[in-house]
């Protein structure tokens, strides 16, 4: 590996959702932004939507850091089961005595007892569960149910959806509007834009740097620039097209990530946006052209 070539004690670039990269580009804080007020201010059910690869998961990681100590929080990975299980798998995550077999009624009335220890405690219990557009439909009506739990003046239970676009779609089914219609803050999480590709790319080989020593930009602006341009600012392409140019530079015994390597990289990457040459702009037939006109002299 490159590590001790660039100075570093960890891999920069892992796609492994980790809060100690972290990078709070305009996306990514505004939705953590919205999240902290809305928890804080007693909101029931919140909703994050994002593209593949854009951050929700260590989001939501880094929003159960920032909510450590402030409330109990509990966190759903892999929400594709039945409406028991969900339950089920909610009691665990908090921790709560299950009685074996775990009957549906008890599991609730435990939650419920929890819930109220809790809210007496002046403590919030937040749920965070992630890709949420795998939620069967069957299982939609726990949540709302779950949802239901409340004193006169407070929601004991705090819910949020973390998901692909593909949740939208699924919250605007017919048969479970009712639960659409109490989320009360929604979030967008997109890429994030092109100016903030470099400080991204130094951020993350900051936090895996060996020593104050350790150079971080590593990378030249045209390098970011190609890669930001390949990637279309997903951070997870973004990471493997990084850790495949710190690959290439290390192969050449280089110190510095030039454009060549990314455009390289980008190459060897499915799912970027390849750069076309400039001429198929302005002669968008060429190609295809070029490409029958060789097939028939081979031919």
């Amino acid at each position: 590996m490159y590590l001790g070539h660039f100075s570093l004690r960890e891999a920069p670039f892992s796609i492994t959702p980790d809060t100690d990269f972290f990078f709070a580009h305009e996306g990514a804080q505004a939705s953590l932004n919205m999240l902290l007020v809305a928890l804080r201010s007693g909101e029931g059910f919140l909703k994050v939507v994002g593209e593949l690869g854009c951050g929700k998961t260590v989001l939501c990681r880094q929003l159960l850091k920032t909510l450590q100590g402030e409330c109990l929080t509990a966190y759903i990975p892999n929400p594709n089961m039945g409406p028991d299980e969900l339950l089920l798998a909610l009691a665990t995550e908090l921790k709560l005595p299950i009685t074996s077999p775990p009957q549906r009624h008890q599991i609730m009335a435990t939650l419920n007892q929890c819930l109220l220890e809790q809210a007496a405690q002046g403590r919030r219990v937040v749920v965070c569960i992630d890709e949420a557009q795998a939620i069967p439909v069957r299982t939609v009506e726990s949540l709302r149910l779950l949802s239901n739990l409340e004193t006169e003046k407070r929601k004991l239970l705090q819910l949020v959806l973390l998901g692909q676009p593909d949740l939208d779609d699924k919250l605007a089914r017919p048969e479970i509007r009712q639960l659409l219609q109490r989320i009360t803050f929604s979030e967008y999480l997109g890429p994030m834009q092109a100016q903030r590709v470099p400080g991204y790319l130094a951020h993350r080989l900051q936090r895996a740097a060996l020593g104050e020593s350790t150079d971080t930009q590593v990378f030249t602006p045209a390098a970011a620039r190609a890669i930001a341009q390949a990637s279309g600012g997903v951070p997870r392409l973004i990471n493997i097209l990084a850790h495949k140019c710190l690959m290439l530079a290390y192969g050449e015994d280089q110190h510095r990530v030039s454009a060549a390597h990314a455009r390289l990289a980008a190459r060897d990457t499915p799912g970027v946006l390849l750069r076309r040459p400039w001429w198929r702009s302005l002669w968008p037939g060429a190609g295809a052209r070029g490409l029958r006109s060789a097939q028939g002299e081979s031919e």
